[in-house]
């Protein structure tokens, strides 16, 4: 399954939910993107591995840290966890838009 396209995501973080909007677009065992939210916006890329889908990026609101996505897609669905540097790991849902 392809996870091309436009994603809404859902990350159950410490300090409650935060949504991330993102665009896919994958190329075989990589993807590029954007992703746009309140704690930012900027370019991704990652890597893809059958329907496994591993990035990062770095935010500055609330305060500064590396966001280490791993998730896998199901059809329209994507679950998986957020480490969120020193705080963790929080859960992550999507749904594609």
């Amino acid at each position: 399954m392809s996870a091309d396209g436009n994603w809404k995501i859902t990350i159950n973080t410490p300090m409650g939910a935060r949504t991330v909007n993102a665009s896919i677009k994958t190329n075989g065992a990589t993807f590029t993107g954007q992703v746009d939210s309140d704690m930012g916006a900027q370019e991704i890329t990652g890597n893809v591995n059958g329907d496994n889908l591993t990035w990062a990026f770095d935010i500055t609101n609330p305060m500064p840290m590396k966001l280490e996505f791993d998730a896998k897609v199901d059809g329209d669905k994507m679950t998986g966890n957020v480490k969120l540097g020193m705080f963790g790991n929080a859960p992550l849902t999507g749904e594609r838009a």
